[in-house]
């Protein structure tokens, strides 16, 4: 995905999770963050951000916070929405028959619901729920970085999915270069953790999609399967 137009600014401090001030072209701008996660170890005052501005009628503020530099050099995207965006363009190219996201199942809407005809003409279905990582440490990639509750819902929807005959999957888009790999980040959110490992063990797939990052967007390039 690519957004339309970006600018390159210094962040300066967020006042809650819903917006940031930055330095841009030599004033403060109060700007969206497209992120409400905590972030902490990525918008430290001094960094540098890209923001976009989408122009859209309405808006209290200019511009959408999409990206930033780790301290540690690498270019990291913390758009939200993005990694279901760049996850449909991929699955597009995967050969599936249907693809409907938004997919109602149980009490939750997983991200994408999919059918696909496999050997002996049987047409197999998927549900897909993606997520966006952001936080990494030592080159691995680590989920969530704040307490989701909705996260570990879903992935009982997944365990729940995969024993009535479901094809579950859980995925996660690196939206960073270079890492290949996620694990629950079990300090911030150990029921996740725990999630994570019955979902492993009642065999929903946990994928790794890979991702090259650059200031105006990014896309996936691979995808691993975690086999413990």
């Amino acid at each position: 995905m690519k957004y339309p137009n970006i600018t390159k600014a210094k962040f300066v401090a967020r006042p809650n999770r819903f917006i940031a001030q930055v330095e841009v072209n030599g004033h403060t701008e109060t700007v969206h963050v497209k992120n409400t996660g905590r972030c902490k170890e990525l918008l430290i005052p001094g960094c540098t951000v890209y923001l976009t501005a989408p122009d859209s009628p309405g808006r209290k503020t200019k511009y959408d916070l999409v990206a930033v530099i780790k301290d540690n050099g690498l270019l990291i995207n913390i758009d939200s929405q993005a990694p279901n965006k760049v996850a449909l363009k991929y699955l597009q190219t995967q050969g599936y028959d249907v693809i409907i996201p938004e997919y109602t199942y149980g009490d939750s809407r997983i991200d994408f619901y999919t059918e696909q005809k496999v050997k002996g003409g049987k047409v197999e279905k998927s549900l897909i729920e993606v997520k966006g990582c952001t936080l990494e440490r030592n080159s691995i990639g680590y989920f969530p970085d704040a307490p989701t509750e909705r996260g570990v819902k879903h992935i009982y929807e997944l365990i729940k999915a995969k024993k009535e005959g479901y094809r579950a999957i859980l995925a996660f888009v690196i939206q960073m270069d270079g890492i290949t790999e996620v694990r629950p980040n079990v300090e911030t959110h150990p029921e996740f953790g725990i999630a994570w490992e019955k979902a492993r063990k009642a065999g929903v797939e946990i994928w790794f999609l890979t991702c090259h990052v650059s200031e105006n967007g990014f896309s996936i390039t691979g995808k691993e399967i975690f086999n413990d």
